[in-house]
């Protein structure tokens, strides 16, 4: 039977729909990449998020750089900002047993490092920070080293010398000060992947410095994640961790060190020994949550091998690789999943 001309006519309509059907399916489904760069916490941070509404990527970027430049003036223990109760002012300006009102996104922060103090057996102190003032003027001068005498004589690094009250005060019972760099550039990231998923933009890449944080992949597939060999000025890649909705976060020795007659001396303290450990060039952490990978692998790269896995052993969806000074990389059981 012969096609009529109107029933030709159809068919040119029918698929000309599908094919528009399919242009905007394929629109919607291919979201526009947008970007912002920023410097804060002592580290480049670049955010890219991906989506076709414009005018909410724009938005959601503006508060993304908000987040991180309030963590940092939070948590800056080097400078004063108006109207901000910081750890600097806590530090440097607030009296023993003065009661300190902060801001609620600072008093969770602190709350998180007591919380993880207890969580790593004491590896992780945030009240460390009258021995890293004397290892952060060594490493600046880069001359000679401080002996113990001096660094026990620096202070009190007793946490239990600081005290959170209700309605968001704190104290220091003692001279202790306060150092939050091992838990806020992670805390924050976290903070700031959970915002992005709220507003319902659920793909994401987060690079800041060693912490990287990715949600769902833009393209159906998952994010390549390379880890550089840790060597000073090497841009060697020497694994890629393929994953969707993780952390990943790198705890090392080879961006801030210094030598000194022939020795490394990095910024990564033990709080039991007051010395840089020396037992790996990098530690890297792979699980959901930013934070606590920040924590974990702070801790772990303050471990010896055998100590750092048994302790993974009480975690869950936790994944570690160690590379140690011997050039020797060491992998969890579950790092196959990231093949």
């Amino acid at each position: 039977m012969k096609k009529t001309r109107q029933q030709y006519l159809t068919r040119g309509l029918i698929l000309i729909f599908i094919g528009i059907i399919m242009l905007i399916i394929f629109y919607y489904q291919r979201s526009t990449e947008h970007q912002t760069n920023m410097f804060y916490l002592d580290t480049y941070i670049s955010v890219k998020i991906y989506t076709h509404d414009k005018k909410k990527a724009t938005e959601a970027l503006q508060e993304v750089d908000r987040i991180y430049q309030q963590y940092h003036q939070l948590a800056d223990s080097y400078q004063a900002y108006d109207n901000i109760n910081n750890i600097y002012y806590f530090n440097e300006v607030a009296l023993v047993n003065e009661k300190v009102k902060i801001e609620p996104e600072l008093y969770h922060l602190i709350q998180y490092g007591l919380d993880a103090y207890k969580q790593t057996n004491g590896l992780v102190n945030i009240a460390l920070g009258n021995v890293i003032d004397i290892w952060h003027t060594y490493r600046d001068n880069a001359d000679g080293i401080p002996t113990k005498e001096e660094l026990q004589k620096a202070g009190s690094t007793n946490i239990n010398n600081l005290i959170l009250h209700k309605n968001y005060l704190m104290e220091k019972t003692t001279d202790i000060k306060l150092d939050l760099g091992s838990i806020t550039k992670g805390y924050a990231t976290q903070v700031v992947g959970d915002y992005l998923t709220n507003l319902g933009i659920d793909k994401y890449l987060i690079n800041a410095g060693g912490n990287v944080k990715v949600g769902n992949h833009y393209q159906k597939n998952r994010y390549k994640i390379g880890l550089k060999e840790p060597k000073p000025n090497s841009n060697n890649i020497f694994k890629v961790i393929n994953a969707n909705n993780i952390s990943v976060v790198t705890s090392g020795s080879y961006e801030r060190f210094y030598q000194y007659d022939g020795k490394i001396y990095h910024h990564i303290i033990d709080p039991l020994t007051l010395f840089p450990p020396n037992y790996f060039y990098a530690v890297t952490v792979i699980t959901p949550n930013n934070a606590l990978a920040d924590v974990l692998s702070t801790a772990l790269f303050l471990m010896d091998l055998e100590s750092g896995q048994a302790f993974i052993k009480s975690f869950n969806n936790v994944d570690v690789i160690w590379y140690d000074i011997n050039n020797k990389i060491h992998y969890s059981a579950g790092i196959k999943n990231y093949e």
